[in-house]
């Protein structure tokens, strides 16, 4: 199995999506996502069509082996060459579709799309349709999160006293207005709820609190 190669890009073609890395004498040609092929530079060749100088890169590759064929697809980072192997898992998703989605979508971008469940966007991809973009939603919902930590957009559980916070919050706001609405200043409505227990319901702190302010 080939895991990266370090070489010179002697050839590449923005409409093919492909690239062609020599490496100790010998061209490799990688498919490639639009993504990895912008990121890579371009060849430079001399007036006799020679690659003039060139600069090494390093790509990460992932080779696909069918009865008739032998594919390499190459990925400018290892998040693109995961997402790539994430993707192929979903049924109905093969090399093709998957490098559609990759050229659509960064790795971050496509953990968006999956955790908010945007089949419409991801479905943009040239070859991949509603349905498929939907069991791609279906079967990487909970799969991204674990290989992709960092691009994990669940929702933040809150500690239970930062949740009690927020709720008494919640619950001093709505009894202020509630007092507001019977004619009681802030000033007042303040003072009157310097000792109310603020563990009660909103009644118990609007019954508290009227009680303050008719001694008052």
């Amino acid at each position: 199995m080939i895991y990266t190669l370090n070489g010179i890009i002697t050839e590449s073609d923005v409409t093919a999506s492909f690239v062609v890395i020599e490496c100790a004498g010998v061209g490799y040609k990688l498919t490639v996502t639009a993504n990895t092929l912008a990121s890579l530079p371009t060849p430079a060749y001399t007036p006799s069509g020679d690659v003039e100088g060139g600069e090494k890169i390093k790509v990460y590759t992932y080779m696909a082996v069918k009865e008739d064929a032998v594919e390499l697809f190459g990925f400018s980072t290892k998040a693109e060459l995961d997402a790539f192997k994430l993707l192929i898992t979903v049924s109905g998703v093969g090399p093709k579709a998957a490098m559609s989605i990759l050229s659509l979508f960064t790795p971050r971008k496509l953990a968006y799309a999956v955790a908010s469940e945007d089949t419409k966007s991801i479905s943009r991809a040239p070859g991949v349709g509603g349905k498929t973009a939907a069991r791609v939603v279906l079967e990487l919902k909970d799969k991204l999160p674990k290989a992709f930590p960092e691009f994990d957009t669940s929702p933040v559980q809150e500690s239970p006293k930062a949740q009690k916070s927020a709720a008494d919050k919640t619950k001093l706001k709505d009894a202020q207005d509630a007092l507001a609405v019977l004619g009681y200043s802030r000033s007042e409505i303040a003072a009157a709820m310097k000792n109310v227990n603020m563990d009660g319901s909103v009644e118990d702190i609007i019954r508290e609190s009227l009680a303050a302010l008719m001694k008052n």
